[in-house]
């Protein structure tokens, strides 16, 4: 299986546990069974080996995030540098121009494609297995994963399939809705946007010189700062006619705010903290040497590190994304 993880983000919704120069993704926040810890890149590094040996994985990451891969992930990892950040679609046909021309895949083999922050068990990657073989069918140019939702939410994107089966054509998409028409579209049996998705990379540059001329991979890559910032959804899944999605029931939360994060944390206490018997729910990250005093809260996350405090009901902690970008430090 030949995959790519997508590891560009910075994840500014986890402020000030995150911020432009330490990603969600390379923070070490996963209690391992030896009492280590490790990030969510190494985690679903981990996870992908364990369930496939053989797994040809390439991640793409900013020009400053590379130091930061090699150090969690040895020297001998693939790694595709995006000179800057250009959203998904540059980012995903640089992918698959590295991976053609310099890694020499076959232009005809599939790709796997998918976030690296989602917090997922290991039948989330045999189901990744489904989707590579899902991808080449002759009769369908792309496969897509859907979420089985667990609730009306408002923070993704909906598939809507043409049947309740495991695998069904896709009928459209939907952006983020409201509480009351993702009722609406559970009930047409819709799912999740995940962002993962199985295609060859042929397709990829096909579709990417639709887009853009180029003629090689070091060309898009020194003209990569030019290109418009669209995500792959946009530009190529949501146009697609000839589309599958496949159904996935297992684990999956995306980790990118602090209501989902301190669901799978294990520790509620991080660092030099008390908190009072008389709190519920309460999550404090503390990396600073000043202690933290917790009394009377419920429902609260406490994050406090040298970028700054925050504290947060964790039902509004999603609403923090406009205010971080008012903070001058």
């Amino acid at each position: 299986m030949n995959i790519i993880l997508l590891s560009g983000g910075s994840g500014k919704r986890l402020w000030p546990f995150t911020n432009e120069g330490d990603s969600k993704q390379f923070l070490p926040i996963f209690q391992t069974e030896d009492g280590t810890y490790e990030s969510m890149l190494q985690r679903m590094y981990r996870q992908i080996q364990k369930v496939d040996r053989e797994a040809k994985i390439t991640i793409t990451a900013s020009k400053t995030q590379m130091a930061a891969v090699y150090d969690q992930l040895g020297d001998m990892v693939s790694l595709c540098e995006e000179p800057c950040t250009r959203d998904t679609f540059p980012a995903i046909v640089l992918a698959a121009a590295y991976l053609y021309e310099v890694k020499k895949i076959p232009k005809e083999e599939v790709v796997v494609i998918c976030p690296v922050d989602p917090y997922v068990e290991e039948d989330y990657f045999e189901a990744l297995k489904e989707l590579e073989q899902l991808a080449k069918k002759k009769e369908i140019n792309l496969a897509l994963m859907g979420i089985e939702p667990t609730c009306p939410s408002e923070r993704y994107g909906y598939i809507i399939p043409s049947k309740k089966e495991k695998v069904s054509d896709v009928l459209e998409f939907k952006e983020k809705p409201t509480v009351e028409k993702a009722k609406m579209y559970l009930l047409q049996g819709a799912l999740w946007n995940s962002g993962v998705f199985a295609i060859q990379i042929e397709k990829i540059l096909e579709k990417a010189r639709e887009v853009v001329s180029f003629r090689n991979y070091q060309e898009f890559y020194s003209r990569y700062h030019t290109l418009q910032k669209i995500s792959f959804d946009y530009a190529v899944v949501e146009q697609e006619k000839k589309i599958q999605v496949m159904r996935f029931m297992g684990i999956w939360k995306d980790l990118g705010t602090w209501k989902t994060l301190t669901e799978v944390i294990k520790e509620k206490i991080i660092g030099n903290v008390i908190v009072s018997s008389d709190c519920d729910n309460v999550h404090v990250v503390n990396k600073l040497d000043l202690p933290i005093l917790c009394i009377g809260l419920e429902n609260i996350v406490v994050s406090a590190n040298q970028n700054g405090i925050l504290i947060a009901d964790k039902e509004e902690a999603d609403r923090i994304k406009p205010y971080v970008n008012q903070i001058r430090i």
